[in-house]
């Protein structure tokens, strides 16, 4: 990825210029020393005089006013703050009408910001003072007074807080009183510039020692640039959050979210005094010190899957390459490109009014389709569709380009979602809140409706980063997340009335991703790189949880790594200094998955043994896989070779009284207990009438008060639970206490004989029922 930059040969203002600010894509305002304020008609590439300035108005900041005002869409801005030397900020309409002009602070105003509601503006100045007022100009309250001038400032996420300097430090401040406030020392010399972005929610901080820094909200370090020649001047988040670009003498460099460099490039410009991105984030402007205004273009992006490199070359152009057999097709758009993705065999490329879909197939015919919004924020894909998301909304479109839905939730803000917050599956989309972070949104892909009773998922803590896993049954759908203490969870994402259990699987995970054909979970945890073969497993054996994983030390991925893709059993990772480092896992456990989803459990048994006379040492992993795989499919047979192959021998003995149990039901409520779900054991057996074994298992697991209120409430089977207690009490040498025990004990008599034919009564019963029952099938079967 680079910047294409542009300058015309004579530089259109007289003095230096201040500030710039975009309208619309193609259209932006500079402000300079010479008191002119100029337009710029990227398309007809004509410059025209807005407005002259009074002479004692030197402009320092601009900032336009945000586009959607109160839910309305507009589409472009109107109005724009202007702050000056003489104290005053000025509201400015956009034919260059001096709407009104305040009285702000005494010396210089250095900055003015809006909300990203549009609905308040801050201002800082020379004097130290950090101000809040109302869209109409009115102060609403004097935020912060300090004694060293305030240089920049920006607005929280939320537009609950304000980020501003003070010196060489940053200081956080929320609108309420009485809230902690934040403050560190950021950088070594005067801090110039400072921007926190609304979608990473990350703080960007440059400074007099020549660094730019990159921040968490927590006020944490996240990256530092080695030092420059010279001061940086300048610095901006594009929209999305995933570019930056640093602005300094003759410099200008773009920059990824993590801080890592992908361009230098060194117009002669003087110093950058300010940056500002387009609202598509394609292009951006910068505010020359020698009079100049400079365009630059992002283009060379690339994306990568199996065996395809696509690259935009030019704003409309994009270069396929297949590195198979070289073969290189050029795809020309109308309009300039937007965003793009490319995942399972499809290209999907938007770009200012329309979508464009690709097969990898087949380059020559895409399917078009018009766009509503125009700027698409992000695209994300699944097998059967993709999502678009744009300022207006959630769209999942199917890859033939049909609407198959627009999900809604309360207080939606679609402008701030990335691929982090926004997880898509073939029939489940789920999004993470931001309103309230500790709720995730899951809803039905094809219907657009939330999932089972409607209820979000709602976690304990705050919630960083959410993906759900792309294979197997609806029903079965699991989605893991990372919370603000970087444990990773996995939960299902169906929930009817039950609750489901969040299971923690993971601590200090920085990144995750879920292979794109099986459900095969990969993360980078503290100092290893982990693999859950079959993450499922937390669900039906939580012991074996650690014999299903791959470790490997993880130190060479430096700090913050990041995880790009997970294709086929290639991962690819991103280090911190941007480069990526490729790595395979062993393709068995994927065929495992494979075979096991089309219940060809031979073969499975096949594979494992293969992989031991491989000898690796995977086939304990893979036999601990193939064990939790067939008891979660009820196939104790297998599950049986299994657990042997992995020296578990209490649970192949446990299997094989499960064997012996006369009843279908019976087994299924055994295998349920197997997997440690009683609950769910004690209802089957209730619901099929056999009252007996469902006291049998509370006595099993000493669960003594449940197992008599069963027998109490169906008057059958009280002596029978005595008779255990008292037995497990005089193995203790202990005296019953229990009151409801004492109570039912007095005057009833244990005869153990009575009680150990009452129960090979219920076995014969239960078997002879299982016998009816299946004779009834069979002769159901025949009359059909």
């Amino acid at each position: 990825m680079r910047l294409k930059t542009s300058l015309l040969k004579e530089p259109k203002h007289k003095e230096l210029v201040s500030c710039v600010g975009w309208t619309t894509a193609d259209e932006l305002y500079s402000c300079s020393d010479d008191h002119q304020i100029m337009k710029w008609n990227l398309l007809t590439s004509e410059t025209t005089r807005v407005v002259k300035l009074p002479d004692d108005t030197y402009p320092i900041d601009l900032h336009w006013l945000p586009r959607s005002v109160g839910g309305k869409k507009q589409s472009h801005a109107e109005s724009f703050v202007l702050t000056s030397s003489d104290g005053k900020f000025h509201l400015i309409s956009k034919s260059g009408r001096v709407e009104k002009s305040v009285e702000a602070h005494c010396g210089a105003v250095l900055a003015g910001r809006w909300n990203s509601e549009g609905t308040a503006l801050a201002t800082v100045g020379e004097d130290g003072q950090v101000k809040i007022w109302s869209k109409s100009g009115m102060l609403r309250s004097t935020l912060a007074q300090q004694g060293t001038p305030v240089y920049s400032v920006a607005w929280g996420p939320d537009s609950e807080k304000v980020l501003y300097t003070s010196g060489k430090q940053l200081i956080i401040k929320p609108l309420q009183p009485n809230v902690k406030v934040l403050q560190w020392k950021a950088h070594d010399g005067l801090i110039l510039k400072t921007d926190w972005n609304s979608v990473n929610e990350l703080i960007l901080s440059a400074g007099e020692d020549c660094k730019y820094k990159v921040w968490d909200s927590y006020g944490h370090l996240l990256y530092s640039s080695q030092p420059h020649e010279y001061p940086i001047t300048s610095i901006a988040w594009s929209g999305d959050g995933e570019l930056f670009a640093v602005g300094s003498f003759h410099t200008l460099r773009l920059c990824d979210k993590t801080g890592w460099s992908y361009a230098l490039e060194k117009p002669n410009t003087g110093s950058i005094f300010n940056i500002a991105w387009s609202v598509d984030g394609t292009q951006l402007a910068g505010a020359c010190g020698n009079g100049h205004v400079i365009f630059a273009h992002v283009v060379e992006q690339r994306w990568e899957w199996k065996n395809f490199e696509i690259t935009l070359i030019k704003r409309r152009t994009m270069q396929v390459h297949n590195v198979i057999d070289d073969a290189v097709d050029l795809l020309e758009f109308r309009d300039r490109v937007i965003k793009a993705s490319l995942n399972y065999g499809h290209l999907v490329v938007s770009t200012s009014l329309q979508c464009y879909v690709f097969s990898t197939k087949n380059w020559n015919t895409p399917l078009i389709f018009d766009l509503k919004e125009g700027t698409v924020t992000l695209i994300l894909q699944a097998e059967r569709h993709f999502l678009l998301v744009d300022g207006g909304g959630l769209y999942l479109y199917s890859y033939e380009g049909r609407l198959i839905s627009s999900p809604k939730f309360p207080g939606m803000r679609t402008d701030i979602l990335n691929a982090q917050t926004v997880s898509l599956s073939n029939d489940t989309l789920a999004v993470k809140d931001k309103a309230d972070e500790k709720v995730i949104y899951i809803f039905d892909a094809l219907s657009g409706k939330p999932l089972g009773d409607g209820k979000p998922l709602t976690h304990k803590t705050e919630i960083v980063e959410i993906a759900l896993d792309q294979k197997g049954l609806t029903s079965e759908r699991k989605i893991a997340f990372i919370d603000k203490n970087r444990d990773l969870y996995i939960t299902s994402v169906k929930r009817f009335g039950k609750e489901q259990k969040i299971v923690k699987i993971g601590t200090m995970v920085q990144t995750l991703a879920w292979n794109d054909t099986s459900n095969i979970l990969c993360g980078i945890q503290d100092t290893r790189f982990t693999v859950w073969y079959y993450p499922n497993t937390v669900y039906v054996d939580k012991e074996l949880l650690t014999k299903t994983l791959y470790e490997k030390d993880a130190s060479e991925f430096s700090k913050n790594p990041q995880i790009v893709h997970f294709v086929g059993n290639q991962i690819t990772i991103r280090r911190a200094d941007g480069s990526l480092i490729h790595l395979n896992i062993s393709p068995y456990p994927v065929i495992l998955h494979e075979y096991v989803s089309s219940s060809k459990w031979e073969d499975a048994v096949r594979l494992c043994r293969f992989v031991k006379a491989t000898a690796t040492d995977e086939d304990q992993t893979m036999w601990a896989c193939l064990a939790a795989m067939a008891v979660a499919n009820k196939d104790m047979a297998t599950a049986e070779i299994a657990y042997a192959s992995i020296g578990e021998i209490d649970k192949v003995q446990y299997i094989n009284s499960i064997k012996d149990l006369p009843s279908k039901e019976s087994r299924m409520a055994h295998i349920l207990l197997f997997s440690g779900n009683t609950q769910e054991a004690e209802t089957l057996l209730l619901q099929t009438g056999l009252i007996y074994q469902a006291i049998q298992v509370n006595i099993d697991l000493y669960n003594w008060d449940r197992a008599l209120e069963l027998a109490v409430k169906h008057k059958t089977h009280v002596d029978t639970v005595l008779a255990y207690r008292q037995k497990f009490l005089e193995d203790f040498g202990k005296k019953e206490t229990n009151k409801r025990f004492l109570q039912y004990a007095e005057g009833l008599e244990v005869d153990w004989n009575k009680i150990k034919a009452k129960i090979e009564m219920e076995i014969a019963k239960e078997r002879e029922r299982a016998a009816t029952s299946a004779t009834v099938r069979a002769s159901v079967t025949v009359q059909q």
